[in-house]
């Protein structure tokens, strides 16, 4: 005869991932002739619970360089761009998130520029990254357990086992 146990642990209760693009326009005080290159570093995160969903709340920082003055001169930009994802990861059946469950993200593509547009003393940036959010929290398994047993075996003291023996064993056995 086969009994259940339920057994309570930290899981991965729920798992999603978000990939978006995002636009952003720098002023410059110079008239760019041409951008040499793009890159964005300092990505950071993190992730919370908001009542059911998932907020994520990141910046980074973007180095263009570009060259002016008809191509003779080049600088660096460097600005940084903060921004926040809501995210509605799904959750398993029997599961919910609370204040005691632990959000994990990470970034599943850094964020990186696909492409940059002129006009002037205006750059025009697209940043696309892929964010991936899973929620640790209670959860509940059931396991099969072959035979109902008990843990503990009875342990009797010396006196318990002497009066066992003279109330149950007869002197009229042997014969």
């Amino acid at each position: 005869m086969a009994y259940f146990k339920e057994i309570v642990t930290k899981a991965i209760i729920g798992k999603g991932k978000k990939t978006s693009n995002l636009e952003h326009i720098v002023q410059t005080e110079d008239n760019i002739n041409t951008v040499l290159g793009c890159w964005v570093i300092n990505h950071i995160f993190d992730g919370i619970n908001n009542n059911g969903k998932v907020n994520v709340n990141g910046s980074y920082d973007i180095n263009i360089w570009y060259s002016y003055d008809n191509n003779t001169k080049t600088n660096v930009l460097v600005r940084r761009f903060n921004y926040q994802d809501i995210m509605n990861v799904k959750i398993k059946e029997n599961s919910e998130v609370d204040n005691t469950s632990e959000i994990i993200v990470r970034a599943l593509n850094q964020p990186s520029v696909t492409d940059v547009n002129v006009e002037g003393s205006e750059i025009k940036l697209t940043v696309h990254k892929e964010l991936g959010v899973e929620v640790v929290g209670d959860t509940k398994v059931r396991v099969s357990v072959e035979d109902e047993f008990e843990d503990y075996e009875e342990i009797l003291d010396e006196d318990e086992i002497n009066e066992a023996l003279e109330t149950e064993v007869s002197d009229d056995y042997l014969n």
